[in-house]
């Protein structure tokens, strides 16, 4: 059994072929031939060459699957009795690569793109671009809010009648003068009675 050791995206991989391993995300499209030539070690049964640090000559080539979010992962930081607690998530994006061959001494990868792969690729971007305008347009399409025309004022009939209707304010009537009251005679004064004297006593 062949199997070799690479190094990407600051990581080691032990892979044979036709494995499929999950690597640090690498730009590439579904379908398309990736190679490795940061090969560390190559085995081919007991024989094992190790690099000092690549093998030179040796390739590993595989093809680009798709690159997606692994589950979230919970960095949780909390230092008791000191008011600290962060809770924080994580999605890291790994890139899935089928190995198929493992080349050395120099040779050349006969691995070939995928053109079904890309083509599903292509449809599915298709899709989701379509879907997305499809969205849009009809936030592009709406039309602007037309503006209100001002109350036109109203005829001066419906003016009067208006005002007929609102209570009117009944004006404040002037207060009555007191008439001044008339000087009576004053009532002529009768001799005040004569006290009749004392009668003497009789001896």
């Amino acid at each position: 059994m062949t199997f070799a050791v690479i190094k990407t995206g600051g990581k080691q991989y032990k892979v044979a072929a036709n494995d499929v391993v999950k690597i640090e995300k690498i730009d590439a499209q579904p379908g398309d031939v990736v190679t490795f030539d940061q090969v560390l070690m190559v085995g081919e049964g007991d024989a094992v060459t190790v690099g000092a640090p690549l093998v030179e000559g040796a390739l590993v080539a595989g093809q680009f699957i798709a690159t997606e979010k692994e589950r979230t992962i919970i960095i949780l930081k909390k230092e008791r009795r000191q008011h600290y607690d962060r809770r924080n998530g994580h999605r890291q994006r790994l890139s899935t690569v089928r190995i198929t061959e493992i080349l050395t001494g120099g040779k050349k990868p006969t691995t070939k793109v995928d053109e079904i792969a890309k083509a599903r690729a292509e449809k599915r971007a298709a899709a989701a671009a379509a879907s997305a305008t499809v969205t849009e347009a009809p936030k592009a399409a709406a039309k602007p809010v037309a503006k209100k025309a001002p109350a036109k004022k109203a005829a001066p009939a419906a003016e009067a009648a208006t005002e007929t209707k609102a209570p009117a304010k009944k004006a404040a009537a002037p207060k009555k003068e007191a008439a001044p009251k008339a000087d009576k005679p004053a009532a002529e004064k009768k001799p005040a009675a004569k006290k009749a004297a004392p009668k003497a006593d009789k001896e």
